[in-house]
């Protein structure tokens, strides 16, 4: 313990510098102190002992060797307690300080009053302070909630435009410019385009072949002359894709190929740099052929190639325009629905353009619906469910690339997974890598998770529905919403419950509900984002697909279904390997004799896939 002497006017000093800080309309609520307590803290005007302290704290001290009957009041504090006085001639008393480790003031009659407690009371007060300044600018809004927004500012404001709620005003019915004076355009709100933008830049950073072409080909301008009109997902990458494709000579149209995925303010920035973009978050049906049409339908403009996600597009073109279905240069199809529909109609002999199956493309198969299925599975269910995953059984419908991909990530987080298959070929796969094969009546009674990733239609009926336990978790990861039976949902007798965005509870009369995410559309990217890396990959190779069948001399391609050759594939993938510091081990001229190869590739047959 440390002794010192000092009048009372020295004491009023250090409380002055150890409240300098503080305004006063902010002294009594930080300090917790009361007008009496405040006003005590000041010397007193007339009257008992002029070198007497003043008292620091309306709390009584703690129960201490000098508290009992020789504790007393400053005649100055009135009824607020003051800190125990004791004889300076008690040496106990002085020792038992000294073991407090506190700090004492003494005057010159002798008494010792304890006044360690100022500088700790109001520390922790101004701490306190500044713990709560930020609930009390945010009303009630969680202290969490307000603490994580500091550093997500940027981020949750341009989420925010995202939301369908800011306007529920149909796109279809607003008038809008962007700074160029075009309205050929149908976006959520022109607006956004700044947000957008940043978003775009952020994609361009993880899609290095797409940047790569754009810096080689810009100057050649391969499509110069070509009018692609698209029907994708619109996103960020999409957006980077389209961007290149400007940049290589071609004018674009584009339309949603699906009705949840659409960024709005991804749209916007599109529509504000002169892409005519027909598409926001939460279309309609109608809405989304309408956007198709106002694709298409255009007087003056007349597409010559098909960019296509699921063959929406394709369909349109080919039911309501055929004549100018039959000016289409080439299509291009990315998704496994869409490539059925177009090898429909080449057996119906109904194709009269080329066509580019693009999903069977090993770049396609081997990385976009491996390796980003394998990743953003887990992220749509964590975004709508925040469930977790060990321990869980899920049952996953498809075991091709998509299937794989889900069950990899899904075991690795502890679930228990089955997996159902109609290949003998798939199905050896699942077995081999660990999964139980089952059909689906099996285990829909007990498992807590059901995807269906198949390409196929009515995969999970209506029965199984029936059957599913309560709580059961219900999603797709393939392209259609046709492998649920959604439709035999909307019955009288069930009661469809929204519980957030993306996520209906539907009950059924005694009391069983189930889980449904994106209404059974494409989870990942309704509910999520998929890694921007992988997607690079995807629309590298629809670019080249593009500027393959567009520049190709007459003759090279009939009207048939192809698949990418295999050198393109590889130089997709070459693109890519920089930004992993990859260093490939080239052939000698003897290796490559030796296997019949040239040096320089392609390395596999064209009927190799994966």
């Amino acid at each position: 313990m440390s002794v010192q002497v000092v009048s009372a006017a020295a004491a009023a000093k250090v409380r002055e510098v150890e409240l300098k800080d503080l305004s006063p309309s902010e002294a009594e609520p930080q300090l917790g102190l009361s007008t009496a307590a405040v006003s005590a803290m000041a010397p007193p005007a007339g009257g008992g002992d002029p070198e007497a302290p003043a008292p620091v704290a309306e709390r009584p001290p703690a129960p201490g060797p000098g508290s009992g009957p020789a504790a007393a009041l400053s005649p100055a504090a009135g009824k607020v307690p003051q800190a125990s006085a004791m004889k300076r001639s008690d040496p106990h008393h002085q020792h038992q300080r000294h073991r407090d480790g506190g700090e004492a003031l003494v005057s010159p009659d002798g008494t010792v009053t304890e006044a360690p407690r100022t500088v700790k009371k109001i520390q922790f007060a101004d701490q306190k302070q500044e713990f709560n300044k930020r609930p009390t600018k945010i009303g009630r809004r969680s202290l969490s909630r307000s603490i994580s927004q500091s550093s997500t500012d940027s981020y949750s404001s341009a989420a925010s435009y995202t939301d369908s709620s800011d306007d529920e005003t149909s796109p279809r019915d607003k008038q809008q410019k962007n700074s160029k004076g075009s309205s050929d355009f149908c976006v959520k709100n022109i607006k956004q385009a700044e947000f957008g933008r940043r978003e775009i830049e952020i994609a361009e950073q993880e899609m290095p072949a797409l940047m790569a072409l754009r810096k080689r080909a810009q100057g050649e301008k391969p499509l110069a002359g070509a009018k692609i009109v698209g029907c994708t997902h619109i996103t960020a990458q999409t957006a980077v894709l389209m961007e290149t494709l400007g940049a290589l000579g071609a004018q674009c149209r584009w339309a949603a190929c699906n009705i949840y995925s659409t960024l709005n303010e991804v749209a916007a920035a599109l529509a504000e740099n002169g892409f005519p973009v027909f598409a926001w978050k939460g279309e309609s049906e109608d809405d989304f052929w309408w956007c198709i049409d106002r694709c298409v339908n255009v007087e003056g403009w007349q597409p010559n190639m098909i960019l296509d996600d699921g063959g929406d597009l394709t369909h349109w073109i080919y039911k309501k325009y055929p004549n100018m279905f039959k000016k289409i240069k080439g299509i291009v199809e990315e998704s496994v629905t869409g490539v059925h529909r177009l090898y429909q109609l080449s057996k119906a002999g109904k194709l009269c353009v080329p066509a580019m199956n693009v999903n069977d493309s090993v770049t396609k198969q081997k990385f976009d619906n491996l390796y980003c299925c394998r990743e953003s599975i887990l992220d749509g269910l964590k975004r709508t469910t925040d469930m977790m995953f060990g321990g869980k059984q899920v049952v996953v419908c498809g075991y091709g690339e998509v299937g794989k991909g889900c069950c990899a990530a899904l075991k690795a987080m502890g679930s228990i997974v089955y997996v159902t298959e109609i290949d003998p070929i798939c199905a050896l796969q699942a077995c081999m890598d660990g999964f139980r094969l089952v059909k689906l009546n099996e285990v829909i009674r007990q498992v807590d998770i059901v995807i269906t990733c198949t390409g196929n239609k009515n995969v999970v009926t209506r029965e199984h529905l029936d059957r599913m336990k309560n709580s059961c978790i219900v999603c797709n990861m393939g392209h259609s919403n046709t492998e649920i039976d959604v439709a035999s949902l909307r019955t009288p007798e069930l009661t469809w419950e929204r519980v957030r965005s993306q996520v209906d509870h539907v009950i059924w009369p005694d009391g069983k509900r189930i889980v449904l995410l994106a209404e059974g559309r494409l989870l990942n990217l309704s509910c999520s984002t998929v890694p921007t890396f992988v997607l690079s990959i995807t629309a590298t190779t629809q670019a080249l697909a593009l500027i393959e069948l567009y520049n190709a001399p007459e003759g090279r391609y009939k009207q048939d279904v192809y698949l990418l050759p295999k050198k393109m594939d590889e130089y997709v993938a070459s693109l890519h390997l920089p930004t992993f510091d990859a260093h490939l081990t080239e052939l000698t001229d003897e290796q490559a004799k030796y296997l019949g190869l040239n040096k320089n590739g392609p390395f596999k047959p064209n009927y190799y896939r994966y």
